[in-house]
């Protein structure tokens, strides 16, 4: 909901720091923690039964797919949010290096047990 909603009516004192692409970094960091925290969440709702690899697909269709689906909404939906193809590439980006990124750390010398 948030990312439909317009803050440009609120009184937000941002000071003068101008960080270039700031809201790409911020699309960015959101859907690596997304993709993330949505595999340990698949892992843990299927009780291990869903393996790392097929979670971690799954988590990077799902996070990419919901990238898409904002911008869509915020196109269709809202009068004052833009739509823009930067953001969902910047979402895809994160997704897919949040997935590498638990594909990679639990790999085969740290892999993710389900029971200890």
């Amino acid at each position: 909901m948030l990312s439909l909603f317009s803050f440009s009516g609120l009184d937000l004192d941002t000071g003068e720091l101008n960080i270039p692409y700031a809201d790409k970094i911020t699309h960015f960091t959101f859907y690596l923690i997304f993709a993330i925290l949505g595999c340990l969440f698949l892992r843990e709702r299927t009780r291990g039964a869903l393996k790392l690899e097929k979670a971690a697909i799954l988590m990077g269709f799902i996070a990419v797919f919901y990238g898409m689906l904002i911008e869509v909404l915020q196109f269709t939906l809202t009068t004052n949010r833009m739509a823009e193809f930067g953001d969902v590439l910047a979402n895809t980006f994160g997704a897919i290096v949040g997935v590498g990124l638990i594909k990679w750390y639990f790999s085969k010398e740290r892999p993710l047990k389900w029971e200890f």
